[in-house]
């Protein structure tokens, strides 16, 4: 009942909101148009969002946002190709006025309406979850946090089981599935290897053996795919250079005022394929700055241990008030625009590494030496400084594994948010 009255209570509310945008249209377009004639639309979008099942699960925001445009796009194609043949005569600039505010427009709406709908205990799922008891507790925590999902962590009267296969052995996983199918019409099984994103793997299927075949691939070793990240860094990094021209003009002040010594600071980092460039930043520290660390050092010799965990100084005494400003906010890495536009750097990637951290890295450098290091990561969106060396690594790797175009997008955008909050900045 609870999951037939949330799909109602949904598609209601997508329909009365494409109507709604047909008629925000319309207004400021001034076409003459009845609702009866765009109709057909409405159902091609409704009719892709449904088989997207996105009424059916209960997606984490990005990727129904993900799986929204995909279908959109699909949508606009069809709806273009049915008016031709069908010789309906609905003007083209509405169709596209049309899909740009809902393409805006679409994934804000979703996210006011599930957060009004969620604040329902009742329309909540109710999950409960077994296997490893530290996978559990992150399971628990985003359940929580992301209130998106919809969900509610409850160990009596679910309706929904999650199984984390680690730590099970095979024949105890058959063993908890089959018994588990038998008391629910439906679980989710977490798989052993976390390490591999498999939501755009393929699966196919040896329907004479009855087993299935995974397909993985490496996803930033491709030629085709690192062609498209290339273009994408390139024409990012033309559009806001006129952008970076005018903060850059700013700054250069600030720090010209705050302290003597160049406006950029300049440092051997670590590239693609093991090559050595000079990576540029805004100078954030005092000059003679390893004096000044020497003595900060002698004084509080705890600072030592907290480098060697997380390779940065919990209070760093070099940095100067403009150059904390500079950190708190990332835009002491706005000049690596200038390492993206020479290709030795991309918008998103794994970190540049200093020369003496390459042997730290260990066995993941096949990785993350056989692309551009880039300005943000998903180390920057997940705990930045807040994260261990080793943390940060095994990010990067699976960033590496796993590379979407869609994941370049939605960490640029969650590093805007981080950013602004300053979340982990030192």
């Amino acid at each position: 009942m609870q999951k037939i009255l949330t799909k109602i209570i949904l598609v209601i509310f997508d329909i009365l909101f494409l109507i709604s945008i047909f008629f925000i249209v319309k207004y400021f377009l001034h076409q003459d148009i009845k609702l009866q004639d765009f109709i057909f639309a409405i159902l091609i979008i409704l009719l892709l969002l449904y088989f997207s099942k996105i009424y059916v699960f209960r997606y984490d925001f990005w990727q129904e946002t993900y799986l929204i445009y995909k279908n959109l796009f699909i949508s606009f194609l069809l709806i273009l190709s049915f008016k031709t043949l069908n010789q309906i005569t609905i003007d083209n600039y509405f169709i596209i006025f049309y899909f740009l505010l809902i393409f805006i427009l679409f994934p804000i709406f979703k996210r006011f309406l599930k957060r009004v709908i969620f604040q329902i205990d009742f329309l909540k799922q109710k999950v409960n979850i077994i296997g490893e008891k530290k996978q559990i507790e992150n399971f628990k925590k985003e359940i929580k946090d992301n209130w998106y999902l919809g969900l509610k962590y409850s160990t009596k009267k679910y309706n929904t089981l999650i199984i984390i296969s680690k730590d099970f052995s095979v024949k105890s996983l058959e063993s908890i599935t089959q018994h588990s199918l038998n008391t629910y019409s439906e679980i989710y099984i977490v798989p052993y290897l976390d390490s591999i994103n498999f939501l755009h793997s393929n699966i196919l299927e040896y329907s004479n053996i009855r087993k299935n075949l995974i397909h993985i691939e490496n996803k930033l070793l491709k030629k085709s795919n690192i062609l498209i990240k290339n273009i994408f860094d390139k024409l990012l990094a033309i559009l806001i250079t006129p952008i970076f021209l005018i903060i850059h003009l700013f700054i250069v002040f600030l720090i010209k005022l705050d302290s003597k010594g160049t406006v950029f600071y300049k440092q051997k980092r670590v590239g693609k394929n093991g090559k050595v460039f000079e990576i540029y930043k805004y100078r954030t520290m005092y000059e003679k700055g390893d004096i000044i660390l020497k003595k900060y050092l002698k004084d509080n010799p705890q600072e030592i241990e907290y480098y060697k965990k997380y390779h940065k100084y919990k209070n760093d005494p070099r940095i100067t008030k403009v150059g904390k400003f500079l950190r708190s906010t990332s835009l002491d890495e706005l000049p690596q625009i200038i390492n993206i536009l020479k290709s030795e750097m991309s918008f998103v990637g794994p970190r540049p590494y200093m020369i003496n951290e390459i042997d730290l890295i260990k066995d993941q450098q096949y990785f993350i030496l056989k692309v551009k290091p880039a300005i943000t990561g998903l180390w920057q969106v997940n705990g930045r400084s807040n994260l261990s060396f080793k943390e940060r690594v095994d990010l990067e790797s699976w960033y590496i594994k796993n590379w979407t175009l869609w994941m370049d997008f939605v960490i640029l955008i969650k590093t805007i948010k981080v950013v602004f909050k300053k979340v982990g900045a030192k």
